[in-house]
This record gives structure tokens, sequence and C-alpha cells, in this order.
């Protein structure tokens, strides 16, 4: 469904070339289209390392499955609503899953660029914290993906059903393998990205149009939990990340005013 990491690799290539020979031209709208080839060659460089690590794939498929089956036993001794009883109210209103499942498999990707770009051209200067805490979560995410822990939709005993499958809407192949490894339930990137565009555009815009953002963030941690792809530990673990990831960055935004601080004080010093 989305590009391959090679046609990416191959757009990050054209892009950057793009933006390096045009960088030195004075018209406004060519320094623009620069820097935003120039941006989106690093994006694209970071997708495709998404894909390439998505796709290594996690094949210790029994140790998945007894991982998931002990997150399901853990929210069950937490008393944590039951992601079955909730896909089997929506598996009772075809067209409500079939949503889920479209939901699930398409937004992701298309919302978190479009905030991207919206970031880029009309808050420049706040892109780069953005942008660096998208990069930073889906790395943790990434890393934490290698721990095998298999989704909900993959236990029938345990009264899950396989929705995108049932509907033909499903974008996983063979187990342990393809972009998404279906052993790599924990933690969910879809709640991680739709987290940070949510709390992005609430702290940035004070448009009415912000809550449209918030409500894509709810919207997604429905989606992956009424199809039964994602565990709810799933996407309180992806919360934890991105809240770590931006409290890590404001303090190290603090640390570094205060050495700027202290640096200034001891040059006034010394000139005194």
């Amino acid at each position: 469904m989305w590009l391959s990491w090679q046609a990416a690799m191959a757009l990050a290539i054209l892009s950057a070339a793009f933006g390096w020979s045009t960088r030195r031209v004075k018209a406004r709208g060519w320094a623009f289209a620069s820097q935003f080839t120039q941006e989106l060659s690093l994006v694209l460089v970071l997708y495709s390392i998404w894909q390439i690590l998505g796709s290594l794939g996690t094949v210790r498929i029994a140790d998945g499955f007894a991982h998931g089956r002990a997150v399901f036993d853990v929210e069950r001794n937490l008393h944590i609503a039951n992601e079955a009883a909730i896909e089997s109210r929506l598996l009772a209103h075809p067209l409500w899953i079939q949503a889920c499942n479209g939901y699930y498999a398409i937004v992701h990707v298309p919302a978190l660029a479009v905030f991207l770009v919206w970031l880029f051209v009309r808050h420049r200067e706040r892109y780069p914290r953005y942008r660096n805490l998208v990069a930073l979560a889906t790395g943790i995410c990434l890393c934490i993906h290698f721990i095998p822990v298999a989704p909900p939709r993959l236990y029938p005993d345990l009264g899950f059903v396989d929705a995108a499958k049932l509907y033909g809407q499903s974008v996983y192949g063979t187990i342990g393998q393809g972009l998404s490894d279906q052993m790599s339930a924990m933690p969910s990137v879809h709640v991680a990205w739709a987290v940070v565009v949510g709390y992005g555009a609430m702290t940035i815009s004070r448009s009415r149009w912000r809550w449209v953002a918030l409500a894509h963030a709810v919207l997604t941690v429905v989606a992956v939990v009424a199809t039964a792809n994602h565990w709810w530990l799933d996407g309180v673990v992806a919360v934890a990340i991105v809240g770590a990831v931006v409290a890590g960055q404001w303090l190290l935004g603090a640390l570094g005013e205060l050495w700027r601080s202290r640096r200034a004080t001891a040059l006034v010093t010394a000139e005194l």
C-alpha cells in the first residue's frame, strides 16, 4: 500500500539533489522549494529506515504468542476493559467495524504527513522539535518490537476475531513477514503517531480545526483496539514513550538554556 523502502530512498536522493542544486537561488519560491525538498529527503530516509527495520520481522512466533497471552493476563489482573467485548459490539454493525478496519489500515501515515507539512509551512520554527519527536518515538517503538508480542486477533480461543481478514481488509501477510510484523504488537506505532499529531496540534494551533487532530488520536485508539490489532497496553506504552521523549526534549532544552545563561554571565563577568 505504501512506498517500498527502495522507492522512498530513490525519491529521497532526487529530493536531496533538487534541494542542494537550488539552495543558492534567491527567488522566494525557489528558496522554499529547496528547503522543503531537503527536509522531504530526510523524512523519506527516516521512512526507509522504518520500513527496513519493520521488514526484518520477529521470527520467534512461540515467544510472541506467550508474551501476548501475558499481556492479556496483566490486563485482566488490572481489570482493564476487555478488547474482545468492545470488538464484539462493533462486529454487530458491519459498517462500523469495516470503517475501523479502514481507519487502521489507511489513516495513520497520511495524517502524520499532513501534520508535518502543516508544521513546516505554517510553524517552521517548531517543526524540527516535532520531526525529532516522531523519529525518536518511532525508533524506540521499533527497538521494543524486537521483543515479539502477538496481537489480540491471533487469539480466537480468547474470543477475538480477525475483523480485517473477515471482511477482506487485512494488510498483513504471513506471520513474521512483511512491513508490519504480526508479532510486533507492542507498542502501537499507530497510537504513538496519532498522539504526536494530537499533542502537536493542540499545543501549537488555536484554530478550531485542532480538535480534528485530537479526535484522530482518540479514533486511532478506538480503531486499533476494536479491530483486535492491539492490546490496550500497546497504546499505553506508546503514549508513555511519546511522553518520555517530550520530557527528554524539555529537559535538554532547559539544560541548554541554563548553560547559555551561565556562559553569558561568565562572559560579562570576564569583561568586567
